[in-house]
């Protein structure tokens, strides 16, 4: 008799290493486009006028549209799949691009970069669905960390395609449409990238699904059950799933906020070293990146050994003690500040990895995407209160009390993660998903036994 394989135990495949590469793109091309924007900023500015009112309005219009295109698209996603966003997504933005290439004026700009972050923001849910449902469970840390990293790699790029094209004549005008070209790179890799089975099968496609999974798997490999039910946004907020969203949410915002609270020791350092300045400014905010884009890699491959539950405990830990000591030491070294920069910095890959990981593994298929552009969502209100309160918060009571309120933030994630922080190391998507999963034993505090869980049966209905 044939031995049947499940999706979630195949091998890494060649295939599934571009699903994971090509998904990366939309992380990627926020980190490009969020990051060419404040470099074009710099010559753009006096070519065409504009002022204070609208370089806030440009800077935040990003952020709004991340923040509407992450519910809007994780919806579309999961009611009419995830392949066509994946497509279309990518499309709008190459067009996006090129148009703030052409603009003339600052309103044009305000309107393309609302737009731009709305269909990036989108491609969040999408992307990250996609690498979910496709990536064997032993390989879903990574793959999933690996989208937390290629932001600051996108960020990156960003800078130092910046440094080379800044003194072009209209220097400015080729930053914004570069990103076309990575955007042409990722529609090509995703065009050969099939829908979700699981998806399917979650629409009660079953016939479509499995040619998916045969044709790349083999005819001895089978899909989970998958409930069907028609999509359902509010399902994100039922009962069952209403601490999910919370969990997540609450983590995501005790991450970013004191992130930027502790990237304003950047410029501090960078002037130490001379690059504070000119060119020298675009090279520091690399190395800054760096050092963030290095936590993320230990934190892909711990999530597996030791568990999602204890990494993001111990990270917050960590990361608490940094922001304790740049808040009670008065007038740190240069060397001290380095060094809890550093610290910081390389813990903050554990809860970093995790907000995208979590959003995927603890909601069902019908309302995974749904649930990641909330959890997305609520993350931009963590940018919003850091660029637009935290700068006074530092003028008005100075550095040491912003870096103390960070590290009460840090404590709550810390406090939230030990109570509410469940191990999904080692189980499927369908044994996480389940309405009563809660992740945690009342009586060892570990993971709930792969087998005890409850296996849901198929209720047929229309997707």
């Amino acid at each position: 008799m044939e031995q049947r394989r499940k999706l979630d135990d195949v091998a890494m495949t060649p295939f599934l290493k571009k699903v994971t590469l090509f998904s990366a793109g939309g992380p990627f091309l926020e980190g490009y486009v969020l990051g060419v924007i404040g470099v074009a900023l710099i010559t753009m500015k006096p070519e065409l006028g504009i002022n204070d009112h609208w370089s806030g309005l440009i800077g935040v219009a990003s952020i709004v549209g991340l923040f509407i295109g992450a519910l809007l698209g994780g919806y579309l996603t999961d009611l009419i799949g995830r392949r066509k966003m994946f497509v279309l997504d990518i499309l709008a933005i190459i067009a996006l691009s090129l148009g703030c290439a052409l603009i003339q004026e600052p309103w044009q700009l305000f309107v393309l970069r609302l737009l731009v972050g709305l269909t990036i923001g989108a491609d969040y849910p999408i992307a990250t669905s996609m690498i979910a449902e496709f990536t064997p469970r032993r390989y879903r840390a990574i793959s999933m960390g690996f989208i937390a990293a290629i932001w600051y790699v996108g960020a990156n790029v960003a800078y130092l395609v910046g440094y080379f094209m800044l003194d072009l004549p209209h220097g400015w005008r080729w930053i914004l449409a570069s990103s076309i070209i990575p955007c042409l790179v990722i529609l090509l890799g995703r065009m050969e990238i099939p829908e979700s089975p699981r998806w399917l099968s979650s629409k009660g496609r079953e016939d479509e699904a499995n040619e998916i999974v045969h044709r790349l798997y083999g005819h001895d490999v089978i899909l989970d059950d998958e409930v069907v039910e028609k999509t359902r946004f509010s399902k994100v907020f039922e009962r069952s799933y209403l601490w999910r969203v919370i969990f997540v949410g609450v983590i995501w915002l005790c991450q970013a906020i004191p992130m930027f609270a502790i990237y304003t020791y950047g410029p501090t350092i960078m002037g130490a070293f001379g690059l504070e300045e000119g060119h020298g400014s675009l090279l520091g905010e690399i190395v800054i990146g760096t050092f963030f884009l290095m936590g993320t890699i230990p934190a892909m491959f711990l999530a597996e050994k030791v568990g999602r539950r204890p990494l993001i405990i111990v990270s917050f830990l960590i990361m608490l003690l940094p922001l304790l000591v740049l808040g009670i030491v008065p007038g740190a070294s240069m060397l001290l500040v380095i060094s809890c920069f550093a610290i910081y910095a390389l813990a903050s890959g554990g809860p970093g990895n995790l907000e995208w990981l979590y959003p995927n593994e603890l909601f069902p298929t019908d309302i995974r995407a749904s649930a990641m552009g909330v959890a997305m969502a609520l993350s931009r209100i963590g940018t919003i209160v850091s660029i637009y309160i935290l700068p006074q918060f530092i003028a008005n009571h100075g550095t040491g009390p912003t870096m103390l309120a960070g590290a009460a933030i840090t404590m709550v994630g810390f406090l939230v993660s030990l109570v509410w922080a469940p191990e999904t190391k080692g189980l499927t998507l369908a044994q996480t998903g389940t309405p009563d999963f809660r992740g945690l034993s009342s009586h060892r505090g570990g993971a709930h036994n792969v087998e005890s869980l409850p296996r849901k049966k198929k209720k047929r209905g229309r997707g």
